[in-house]
């Protein structure tokens, strides 16, 4: 505990600054964005499909843009990049405030998923990678308590002003709020971490002992293997928040007792994501990989069950659990297994297939939903992919033992 005191004491700037990053990314995050579903749906005439679907095109259309928009950490200084992505994150919250047709939604909707979820956690995320090696999964558990505090603190906040305030108040307000602090980052990082503050630096290898490029990387199994494993925690994760006023009309629940659940989710992400974030700078990435999905498969499948929030908190618990180790492990294992030189565009591409998943979630699930079968009943298909996934991932983690063991048998 000494020890972890002494890493933060001696390096609070940068942690804040990683903190405060993921913490504003909520603002474009799906638990965020759906508090307001039932007014948006209100408001636009809106079915859950419909609503679902639209969500999903514009959240595509940003992960489109983010394989391209994501390589910018490779080329701007945080303390510069980072202020600029907040003032573009306030000003999608204010288009969401004004949107006043189907298409001003879109594009509000479109800018809020590029600037929160896409852009502000990714440049977090590489930041943290670059700035810290031997303490990098530290140092990424830390830095993502910032969107636990959002998680735990934003939905049950908002949905209680909703009871006072006007749904497109707030989101001026949030404006308000993320431009006032955008000024903030910039004096956090007046002098960003060396010796990694940028590129050109060579930093951490990966396997085979080299930093790879974005096309290297695309053409190794390992990516592939991945590939579900990153999309299943946006899309399913994000599709559950997405309708969580439809789930808790399913459950016979008030939709403030299923978001006073929120927290309890938000413990068990923290306490998970300092869990990974040690075990990662103990033993590695690849340790944690045949696992750290499963809970989220055991979580689905006790809110099909749930017959009181008590079971649903039980529920909360296991899917916080997968949700710290996926923030934890969604950064350093790409960290571990094609270096950090590059890691800003291969991150971007990782990053979008995450937001694609995040895309499809919400629209299928919404179809479904449409269709007759409502999103407690689908936690048995979704608790199925999570244990494929799982599997898939234990292959890709043999990869990266194995070239680890090359390395070093070299």
């Amino acid at each position: 505990m000494s020890g972890l005191l002494a890493f933060i004491r001696s390096n609070a700037l940068w942690l804040g600054a990683g903190m405060l990053l993921t913490f504003l990314s909520s603002f474009g995050q799906t638990f965020f964005i759906s508090v307001f579903a039932g007014n948006i749906r209100a408001d636009f005439g809106l079915s859950h499909g419909a609503w679902g679907g639209l969500y999903a095109a514009a959240t595509m259309a940003s992960a489109v843009v983010m394989v391209f928009a994501g390589t910018l950490t490779d080329r701007i200084r945080v303390r510069k990049l980072g202020p600029m992505v907040i003032v573009g994150l306030s000003a999608a919250a204010l288009a969401m405030a004004m949107a006043s047709s189907l298409w001003m939604l879109a594009l509000a909707v479109f800018f809020l998923r590029l600037f929160g979820q896409g852009l502000m956690s990714h440049t977090a995320m590489v930041a943290m990678s670059r700035w810290f090696i031997a303490t990098r999964g530290r140092a990424i558990g830390i830095a993502g308590l910032g969107i636990s505090l959002g998680e735990s603190l934003l939905p049950l906040s908002f949905v209680a002003l909703l009871g006072f305030v006007a749904w497109r108040n707030l989101w001026i307000s949030s404006a308000l709020v993320l431009l006032c602090l955008a000024p903030v980052l910039f004096v956090l990082l007046r002098n960003e971490r060396t010796p990694q503050s940028f590129t050109a630096d060579e930093g951490s290898q990966g396997m085979q002992g080299r930093n790879w490029t974005r096309l290297e990387a695309l053409r190794h199994p390992f990516y592939w293997l991945m590939v579900p494993a990153l999309i299943g925690p946006p899309a399913w994760g994000t599709a559950f928040f997405f309708h969580q006023v439809h789930l808790a009309e399913v459950k016979d629940w008030s939709h403030a007792v299923l978001v006073a659940l929120f927290p309890v989710f938000t413990v068990s992400a923290v306490v998970f994501l300092q869990v990974a974030g040690w075990m990662v700078d103990r033993f590695g990435s690849a340790r944690l990989m045949p696992v750290y999905l499963l809970p989220n498969a055991a979580g689905f499948i006790i809110f099909a069950l749930a017959p009181s929030p008590w079971t649903g908190a039980l529920g909360m618990i296991c899917m916080g659990a997968s949700a710290g180790m996926n923030n934890t492990l969604g950064t350093t294992i790409w960290a571990e297994a094609y270096g950090t030189r590059n890691l800003g565009s291969i991150r971007a591409m990782m990053a979008a297939v995450s937001v694609l998943g995040s895309a499809i979630g919400p629209g299928l699930t919404g179809v479904i939903i449409d269709q007759g079968i409502d999103f407690a009943r689908q936690g048995w298909a979704i608790a199925l992919y999570f244990a494929l996934a799982s599997l898939l991932a234990a292959l890709a983690a043999r990869f990266l033992l194995r070239d680890a063991k090359a390395e070093g048998g070299g």
